[in-house]
């Protein structure tokens, strides 16, 4: 079953190689570019499979020197490549399992990442922005881009929300794990006792949508404008710049005040809407094609919590894997591999089962 599959896989990188030298095929550069995308994709997956029919070839060749040869020192060494073999052909077909999972056709777009502070005060506002601050430095070390498209502020630092946009390389691929309840305890910076709180914030990560994913009406919008302020009503624009934007249909209201443009302003209000709807529209479809399987890795649950940040112990748990590193400082740097390797190597493995 799995060598069909991968034989199927070699046939159609074949096609598509043919299709990639046909002038037709370079005259259409949308065509060209999906199967240029395809043929990188399933590259990867054939390099491994090379390897493994090698081993499994190795292995017919020592099991046969074992049945005719009557060379005692030929046989030894036949039986000591088989026992190196084995464990090296298994270990290849669960990976080539893992490899044949079909992807979310939605990874390689670019994410609209929300952070809101939850319940904690002014010490979830702070973490809000540590967790702003983690995942910059995380885009950063990932050569993304990076783009602040809605913030506010609260008084000691920190922020209530802050809403920014990540493009590059497989980014919502990869920080769609991010989502969900991401819990800190420590000693806040106000706390004179000493005591450690317990505070929380809430991180939604959405594939980024494309205008012809969603389309929304001109009539189902209300849009109103409105004079930008900062932290303690203090005006930060003497114009009516600030946008507000409200989704008739559906009732999603977007405000954006970080430009002195307007212009600027409802662009990006727009780009989180639509994000917004995009997933709106993703759910009720993932809700009717399948009984939306109750894995927190799979569906990042955001009403779930996810992680902890401890940081008397130095350490950071996450809970869905029951993953502990103590490496905090390292962590809130940006180093998230470990955890997101991890995540994606369960939801995988999930989804193998589910398709057996």
């Amino acid at each position: 079953m799995l060598v069909e599959k991968l034989e199927k896989i070699e046939n159609r990188y074949k096609e598509i190689e043919q299709r990639l030298s046909d002038p037709n095929t370079l005259k259409n550069q949308s065509l060209y570019r999906d199967l240029a995308k395809e043929e990188s994709d399933l590259s990867s997956i054939l390099e491994k499979y090379h390897h493994y029919r090698k081993v499994v070839q190795d292995l017919k060749n020592d099991e046969k020197i074992l049945d005719e040869s009557e060379d005692q020192e030929l046989r030894d060494l036949a039986k000591l490549e088989i026992e190196e073999l084995q464990p090296q052909r298994e270990k290849m077909e669960e990976e080539l399992k893992l490899m044949l999972v079909p992807k979310d056709p939605r990874d390689a777009r670019n994410a609209i990442v929300e952070i809101r502070a939850g319940t904690g005060g002014d010490e979830a506002g702070l973490f809000a922005g540590d967790l702003f601050k983690m995942y910059q430095r995380y885009a950063e070390k990932s050569g993304w881009k990076q783009e602040v498209l809605s913030s506010n502020t609260q008084g000691i630092g920190g922020f209530r929300e802050i809403i920014f946009s990540l493009s590059g390389k497989d980014v919502y691929g990869k920080l769609k794990y991010e989502a969900g309840v991401h819990r800190v305890q420590r000693i806040p910076v106000t706390e004179t006792s000493g005591r450690i709180h317990t505070s929380a914030a809430s991180v939604a990560v959405l594939p980024e949508a494309e205008d012809v994913d969603v389309k929304i009406e001109p009539n189902d919008l209300r849009i109103d404008v409105f004079r930008s302020s900062g932290p303690g009503g203090q005006s930060v624009n003497t114009t009516d710049s600030a946008v507000r934007v409200t989704h008739v249909p559906t009732g999603l209201v977007v405000s954006c005040q970080d430009e002195k443009s307007q212009h600027k302003n409802k662009a990006k209000a727009l780009k989180v809407l639509r994000a917004r709807l995009y997933e709106q529209a993703m759910v009720k479809e993932r809700q009717k094609l399948e009984a939306e399987r109750r894995s927190m890795v799979s569906t990042g649950d955001r009403s779930a919590k996810i992680r902890t940040y401890n940081f008397p112990q130095g350490r950071v748990t996450d809970h869905r894997i029951s993953l502990t590193l103590y490496k905090l400082d390292e962590i809130l740097m940006g180093e998230l591999d470990e955890f997101i390797d991890q995540l994606m190597l369960v939801d995988r493995s999930e989804k193998l089962k589910a398709m057996d």
